[in-house]
């Protein structure tokens, strides 16, 4: 018995010994020694002469003096061949990464001047993958706001129409949905999350192919709820479904980290230009 007791406590240091190496890792991104109170109220959004190279690749930059500039309350979506930019600047905006020259500012203020935790309570992230935790769904939609009571977590869960499947499984809302959502289905997945993001209810919305997991039932379902989400909020939404941004305010073309071309559907298919090819690809233009 004794032995089988040290070899329990081997182990388990040799556990704890690796998870203290984890917690002791320094992030590679600080929060700056005076940090200002963040004043991010209205959404305005801009890149001025952002210049941007990955670590690995500083000889190739993929940004140089790039200039965006998104209303408060714009709906844009982002566009363009796989490489050219679409996630990266949303990791700027929400600062996974820093610049190399240049600023990020929100509503006039720079973002690397202002604690990382205000600057993303301000932004809703949705993700191509949802993250979800070993957790409850009450939970996992209840992380949004984590003061949220479940009458505010129903109703964010009605508005992402995810109520409907939540209310028929065994436990509902009090359902155990496995490490990383296992035994809910794609879908269901970014529903929870898009109630997660209705629930927290910051100014600026990052959707990052957020509907890419859905079938055709299913986004038809959250389109509607997806455009409430959007109200009154600036929106940034990445799509390689072209069909998803087709009614956005502005359409911004992106290609080899340059702003190849914008403006509204319409106008973009009459330009004839990068946009109306890809356009012509997906809606069967190929076949010829």
């Amino acid at each position: 018995e004794f032995g089988h007791i040290v070899r329990n406590v081997n182990r388990s240091l040799g556990d704890a010994y690796e998870m203290t190496q984890i917690l002791y890792i320094q992030p590679e991104l600080a929060d700056p020694v005076y940090p200002e109170k963040a004043k991010m109220n209205r959404g305005e959004i801009r890149f001025n002469d952002v210049d941007f190279a990955y670590p690995e690749n500083n000889d190739n930059a993929l940004f140089n003096k790039l200039n965006i500039r998104i209303k408060p309350g714009e709906k844009v979506g982002l566009v363009g061949p796989s490489g050219g930019g679409k996630t990266t600047i949303t990791s700027l905006l929400l600062r996974f990464m820093d610049i190399n020259d240049g600023s990020i500012t929100i509503d006039g203020q720079n973002i690397a001047n202002v604690w990382l935790s205000d600057l993303r309570k301000h932004i809703t992230y949705v993700a191509q993958e949802p993250i979800l935790f070993h957790r409850t769904l009450a939970e996992n939609i209840g992380y949004g706001e984590v003061d949220a009571d479940m009458k505010a977590v129903q109703a964010a869960a009605k508005m992402a129409n995810a109520h409907e499947f939540i209310s028929r499984l065994p436990d509902g809302y009090e359902t155990l949905v496995g490490e990383r959502g296992v035994k809910l289905s794609g879908g269901q997945r970014q529903r929870v999350a898009i109630a997660r993001a209705m629930l927290k209810n910051a100014p600026i919305l990052v959707l990052d192919e957020a509907t890419s997991a859905l079938d055709s039932e299913s986004e038809v379902l959250i389109q509607d709820a997806l455009w409430r989400l959007m109200d009154n909020k600036t929106a940034v939404v990445i799509a390689h479904r072209l069909s998803t941004i087709q009614h956005m305010d502005r359409i911004i073309v992106l290609s080899k980290g340059k702003v190849e071309e914008e403006g509204s559907h319409k106008e973009l298919l009459n330009k004839s230009g990068l946009y109306a090819k890809l356009w012509a690809h997906q809606s069967g233009g190929f076949i010829d």
